[in-house]
């Protein structure tokens, strides 16, 4: 039986950027996985103490997993990093001088968060990214006050939350 070439566009479309294999990238898989696996160990420990945690983290990891495999497949991290590199001198927010370098854990923090929170508003998601940027930042010397707005404005590249359009205005 021949083959769809609508199948073989629709393979193609799908493939890793970096591997060429079909399917999502394995740190948009990971991302998810590790930070569903984190809330659900949180969420879990409040509830049913270190046994709640385990199960939570578990759940949330699988959960998670799926989640960022679905978002992977839409966002290529080596895409984003590089129109970022290209662009970020130009945002109302860059100081002049300052390195890309500088930007670029905000931005990944920003564009991940997106991926696995796709169905939040930035404002419902906000407090907990500047509450983990301390974690996340890595050698970044940004404190949140100045990365948030190279954190949202990647958050924002990526596009309106998914159902957005069938939500209620606030």
């Amino acid at each position: 039986m021949a083959r769809n070439p609508k199948d073989d566009r629709e393979e193609q479309e799908h493939r890793d950027p970096i591997t060429h294999t079909p399917g999502a990238h394995p740190v948009g898989v990971g991302a998810g996985a590790a930070g569903a696996g984190a809330a659900g160990a949180a969420i879990g420990g409040a509830v049913g103490g270190p046994f709640g945690a385990m199960v939570g983290a578990a759940i949330g990891a699988v959960a998670g997993g799926l989640g960022g495999k679905a978002a992977a497949e839409a966002v290529h991290p080596t895409i984003e990093d590089e129109w970022w590199r290209r662009n970020y001198a130009g945002r109302p927010y860059a100081k002049a001088g300052e390195s890309y370098e500088t930007y670029r854990p905000a931005y990944n923090y920003g564009w991940q968060a997106r991926m696995m929170h796709g169905d939040a508003a930035w404002s419902e998601i906000e407090p907990n990214l500047a509450a983990g940027w301390i974690q996340a930042r890595g050698d970044s010397k940004l404190e949140w006050s100045d990365a948030q707005h190279a954190a949202k404005d990647a958050w924002d590249r990526l596009g309106p939350p998914i159902g957005a359009e069938d939500r209620e205005p606030h």
